[in-house]
């Protein structure tokens, strides 16, 4: 008899072999969604890269967590680097509309991915978790990329260290 797996993880499994991973992005499975141990929900951990804007030479990983009735809700998505962004909150919290009122089941681990990407391409300051970055990209775009600089080298911005995230 086969073990028992859920919709959730078979979708999830279909998600992952259809990924088409741009180069600025990698992807690793920390908990797999083929297992049958229920109480170890499927895990991935997502590296985005860009490699132009304000975030250029960065590397910024993520955790998403799914639950057992993905795709009807989004996995939740940690940022797992403490970052100077408007839409990501010192906590690791991101602030993407696909992950909440834009979700759809129609929606897969690829428009998540590119979603992710595209906060780095084109941070958006009208929905901010980080409501001093969002305020500093409005006011001034060039103080805005110099703190973005700093930040992402594990400086301390208004005393606040954050992570170095810069690829070497």
């Amino acid at each position: 008899m086969q073990p028992y797996v859920s919709a959730a993880r078979v979708r999830l499994v279909k998600d992952l072999d259809s990924l088409d991973l741009p180069p600025t992005v990698t992807l690793s499975i920390k908990a797999s969604p083929q297992s049958t141990d229920r109480m170890q929900p499927p895990k991935l951990e997502v590296v985005v890269s860009p490699d132009e804007g304000y975030y250029n030479h960065g590397s910024i990983s993520f955790s998403l967590d799914f639950n057992e009735v993905y795709p009807i809700e989004p996995p939740k998505v940690t940022c797992l680097k403490k970052i100077f962004h408007p839409n990501i909150d010192l906590n690791g919290n991101v602030c993407l509309n696909i992950l909440r009122e834009d979700w759809s089941p129609a929606l897969d681990l690829q428009s998540i991915i590119i979603g992710l990407l595209f906060l780095f391409l084109e941070p958006n300051p009208n929905d901010p978790l980080n409501k001093d970055a969002a305020k500093l990209f409005c006011q001034d775009q060039k103080k805005f990329a110099e703190t973005v600089i700093l930040a992402m080298s594990g400086g301390s911005v208004d005393h606040v260290l954050y992570d170095d995230v810069v690829a070497h």
